[in-house]
């Protein structure tokens, strides 16, 4: 609500709203960021800090955020193309698209927007769900679009609306939940406007770079999940090498040399604001632009104090938010993405780019190639500061069954397939009985030992998680409904493939007293080292089912994930879970009976 000087408020009101002002221009932690002095207007490209007369950066957007009033209304239609000629110039054997495009379109909003998004399943045999990944869906668990898990899914003709409101602020994506349909094409970047945690002329927008596969990722993922055909021999489970990298959906071709680069514009002597995201399948990269450096200013969701790099290491399902100021000779300059030598995902295209172009310079590629960057090893950096802080009582973490989650490839010659469990059970779920489905029935306790259920039963408090890795290979994980607070994590491996090493297990007496619990790097992405471990932590303060998976395409088909069971009791209490009955309906008059294919993986 938008208070004026002539309004007649209490005094309490006129007390809030003094305290609300001087709250704009001091600061009362070490963390929170100095504003501007008071302006006219906020959002401007010297006063990014203020968002409006009530809300800033040092905001605390968890339980604090604009009342807009503002819908903004979406429809996401799904189609699918067989041969579909993709921005490289290849061919794809199966696409799947959103409204026709790859990426699918922007969805964009306002700090405090209601969102609604009407997704059409136009797909010939396969059922759908759209995630928005990211999102908090505060009390809003029906509207994350999980299948088999938090609903049923769309099957083909049919439609579902998902509405929430954007309490958070920057860049998040949105992709397809069902198996690993989303490699076929079902993904599109979020942009919700806010302040941000240094200034800024031009939003350039998203930029997605992803790795992109010719062949029908169904078709590549049976084959994954095969033991007995691998595509590196000896190595069951192993993924192929990605066929190329696309920027915004566009790259040339390494085999035909067919596509174009993707291209941007910088304005001489401006900061541009990028935001980067990777939703790739498999493939993770270290960003580059040539002789320039990246100001970050939010780490998936969560703005952070500004800090200036060289190059940037962004896994699978991570964001960054950075600030690229246009202050060298006008020219074209090459936008990298290099590779790790850990294994975090190659491609058949060893050198992808995009072009960054100053207005004014000649129409051609950049002459200068630039320095191979140092290599990330598939790791996080844990040294970003969020600028609204947390604290969590990491130094009284005592690793016990109920908080240790250890994972592993497996092989099972039996049912000749290759798995990814957590504590020695791959999760399936069922998609005519998702897990809301037994809350709302009240009989959660007739769930499946597969549907890896972690009860988290109390309100708002710090739970915190020991994963463990017991295999060659880092893992993306991510949590819907929060962002993980990442209290420490095993350094990564120089060359985690070699057969000699072993588990680096978590030393409580040794590892314990390096834990940060003081305002640590906090997001909803992030990475578990090679053979090592990592400690997260979040408050359980959004109750509903909540996944936490790996965000290798692969891994999570093989079952690599866990939910977490947030205040079971009061689940019913915070939403409709009414709301996932017209959806099931019409889920379970399609499959199985009228379906070609069946659930083959996990599900998810």
């Amino acid at each position: 609500m938008a208070i004026t000087v002539n309004s007649l408020l209490s005094c309490s009101l006129v007390w809030g709203l003094i305290q609300s002002c001087y709250a704009l221009v001091t600061h009362s932690s070490p963390q929170e960021l100095d504003l501007q002095p008071r302006q006219a207007t906020c959002n401007t490209a010297t006063n990014r800090q203020c968002w409006t007369s009530t809300f800033n950066i040092n905001t605390d957007y968890e339980t604090s955020w604009p009342n807009t009033g503002v819908t903004r209304t979406y429809t996401l239609t799904l189609t699918e193309i067989d041969n579909w000629v993709a921005g490289d110039g290849s061919t794809k054997v199966k696409a799947m698209l959103v409204n026709g495009q790859f990426p699918g379109p922007t969805l964009t909003a306002n700090w405090g927007d209601q969102i609604n998004i009407t997704v059409v399943n136009n797909l010939r045999t396969n059922g759908t769900s759209i995630h928005y990944h990211g999102i908090r869906q505060l009390n809003t668990n029906t509207q994350d679009g999980s299948s088999g898990i938090t609903e049923c899914p769309v099957p083909p003709g049919a439609s579902r609306k998902y509405s929430f409101i954007a309490t958070q602020y920057g860049t998040a994506w949105y992709h397809s939940h069902y198996s690993a349909q989303y490699g076929n094409g079902v993904v599109g970047p979020i942009v919700i406007s806010g302040p941000a945690s240094s200034n800024y002329d031009i939003d350039l927008g998203s930029l997605m770079v992803t790795d992109w596969y010719n062949g029908a990722v169904n078709q590549i993922a049976a084959r994954v999940n095969n033991p007995n055909n691998p595509y590196i021999p000896g190595f069951p489970g192993s993924p192929p090498n990605s066929d190329n990298v696309l920027f915004n959906g566009k790259n040339r071709n390494p085999a035909t040399g067919g596509g174009s680069y993707a291209k941007f514009t910088l304005t001489p002597g401006s900061k541009h604001l990028v935001r980067l995201i990777n939703p790739s399948v498999h493939n993770s990269f270290t960003l580059t632009l040539v002789g320039h450096s990246f100001t970050i200013v939010a780490t998936d969701l969560v703005p952070v104090q500004p800090v200036t790099v060289t190059s940037l290491y962004i896994g699978i399902g991570q964001r960054y938010d950075v600030i690229i100021a246009a202050n060298q000779p006008v020219a074209n300059y090459w936008f990298n993405a290099s590779f790790s030598a850990g294994p975090c995902g190659i491609s058949n295209n060893p050198r992808p780019a995009a072009i960054f172009s100053y207005s004014g310079a000649p129409n051609a590629n950049p002459t200068a190639a630039g320095t191979v960057p140092p290599d990330s090893l598939c790791a996080d950096k844990l040294t970003y500061v969020p600028v609204v802080t947390r604290t969590a009582p990491a130094s009284s973490y005592t690793p016990a069954t109920g908080n240790t989650l250890n994972t592993n490839i497996q092989i099972n010659n039996a049912l000749v397939r290759v798995f990814w469990p957590v504590n020695n059970s791959p999760m399936s779920v069922s998609w005519n009985d998702p897990t809301l489905e037994y809350v709302k029935n009240g009989n959660t306790g007739a769930m499946p030992a597969a549907r890896n259920v972690v009860s988290v039963p109390s309100a708002n408090v710090w739970a915190f998680f020991l994963i463990q890795n017991n295999s060659s290979i880092p893992h993306p994980v991510h949590l819907h409904g929060h962002d993980i607070l990442i209290a420490g994590a095993s350094p990564p491996l120089a060359n985690p493939i070699n057969p000699a090493n072993r588990l680096r297990a978590y030393n409580p007496a040794t590892d314990g007293p390096n834990l940060k619990g003081n305002n640590p790097t906090r997001r909803d992405t992030t990475m578990l080292p090679a053979w090592g471990w990592l400690v997260v932590a979040f408050r359980t303060n959004n109750p509903g089912a909540w996944l936490f998976h790996c965000h290798i395409a692969w891994h999570v088909s093989q079952g690599f994930s866990v939910q977490f069971l947030e205040q079971l009791t009061a689940i019913p209490t915070t939403m409709s879970l009414n709301d996932i009955t017209p959806n099931c309906a019409a889920w379970d008059a399609y499959y199985p009976a009228n379906d070609p294919f069946t659930q083959d993986d996990s599900g998810i």
